[in-house]
């Protein structure tokens, strides 16, 4: 049974975690970071046109600083405000110089190690993406007659700006005779249309496997489901559980077969965390002073009981709604093609890699505590879901009320 100190303990215990986790709320939090669109395709002989997608307020924000245009910054700031696209495009257009020099100074296409020259095809145009203002810029670039392969840069948007925590560009292109997709940001900045397979599954796979380790609420979903298995067939099984849930709708939302606002993800997300990791409280106090026998019970069991059923179907709906996060994330929002689908499978992979080192590496360190100290395996997991827990629920309120 617990004592009062006991108690007392595991209470400070779980307020410690707690505190941890909500200092690195302004760090991870969804929202500091931006994806910038590409689609290159070739209408003719030395000729790479490029669509490019950006977020309207940073580069709005980013242009005007850059190129010093505060009459940008005035008439962008006020559009945005507004919610006006017509006038968020007539600000863009009024001031094309000072964006198109931005936006062409850091993303660029070159052939034979010479640079192609961008030429602006037509004015701004805005769209809503999950939710947000984006401004479609199109560009012509002039390149020697026949080069055997284009080298493409972006570095849109970078984090010496200020502005954001972290940016990446996601190109999809058609071009020399070869189409495929690439993922740029800070560290990667150029690829060549001449990549090998290798190299292209090498980057989305990276790019899965960041977007995993730097999202703080997929880390603490999964740690919640860590917490709340007494054996490792019951984390397999949820990990499982949630990775087909995933897989599913992050698939068919990412090639536009499923559209779900962000207001709507981002708020389940985050209550799915707080709900996870309550269930191991709620299982906890239903024992009371039979507690730890939730560290040592039903070792040699083969079936899962009603409850472990409950939790399954729980954590396959949450699944499916954290596969339109994983989505989202990634950006890719275009009708259905084969190298689409490769770029988001191999997304998927690095997602799943690290998703299995995390339980690797935290489940076996509380299965040994558990069966060697079944007290202090409680009071561990407690502590770890108490924390969570409140996390999801601080982000589920921020989340609802837009803060």
């Amino acid at each position: 049974m617990f004592t009062a100190a006991r108690r007392r303990a595991c209470a400070v215990v779980a307020a410690a975690a707690a505190a941890v986790l909500l200092s690195a709320l302004p760090a991870f939090a969804h929202g500091f970071t931006s994806t910038v669109y590409a689609d290159l395709t070739s209408p003719g002989a030395g000729q790479v046109r490029s669509e490019l997608g950006l977020e309207y307020d940073l580069l709005v924000v980013s242009a005007a600083d850059a190129e010093k245009d505060d009459a940008l910054f005035r008439a962008g700031t006020a559009a945005f405000e507004a919610g006006d696209a017509a006038a968020q495009a007539a600000a863009l257009d009024a001031h094309a110089g000072s964006v198109v020099a931005y936006v062409t100074e850091r993303f660029g296409v070159s052939a034979e190690g010479k640079a192609c020259t961008p030429v602006r095809d037509g004015g701004f145009r805005i769209e809503q993406r999950e939710g947000v203002p984006y401004a479609l810029l199109a560009l012509d670039y002039r390149c020697p007659e026949s080069p055997e392969a284009h080298e493409v840069r972006g570095g849109l948007f970078p984090d010496s700006e200020g502005y954001v925590r972290d940016s990446k560009t996601v190109v999809t292109y058609d071009l020399d005779l070869t189409s495929g997709s690439a993922a740029l940001d800070a560290r990667h900045r150029s690829f060549s249309t001449q990549q090998s397979w290798a190299e292209r599954f090498w980057e989305f796979f990276r790019l899965g496997a960041e977007h995993l380790l730097s999202g703080l609420d997929h880390i603490l979903f999964l740690l919640a489901l860590i917490a709340g298995s007494r054996r490792l067939r019951e984390i397999v099984l949820a990990a499982t559980t949630f990775t087909l849930a995933h897989s599913v709708t992050f698939i068919f939302a990412a090639l536009g077969l499923v559209r779900v606002p962000a207001s709507f993800v981002e708020p389940v997300i985050a209550l799915s965390i707080a709900v996870v990791a309550g269930w191991h409280l709620w299982r906890i106090g239903r024992r009371r002073s039979h507690a730890t026998d939730l560290e040592t019970a039903g070792h040699g069991h083969l079936s899962l009981d009603r409850a472990g059923w409950t939790r399954l179907a729980v954590v396959f709906c949450f699944g499916l709604v954290h596969g339109l996060g994983f989505a989202a994330a990634l950006g890719i929002d275009q009708a259905w093609s084969w190298r689409v689908l490769w770029s988001l499978l191999v997304f998927n992979v690095g997602i799943e890699v690290v998703q299995l080192a995390l339980i690797m590496a935290v489940f076996p360190l509380l299965a040994l505590l558990r069966r060697r100290r079944p007290v202090a395996g409680l009071w561990t997991t407690g502590a770890i879901a108490a924390g969570v827990s409140v996390m999801g629920l601080v982000w589920f309120v921020q989340r609802i009320l837009g803060i």
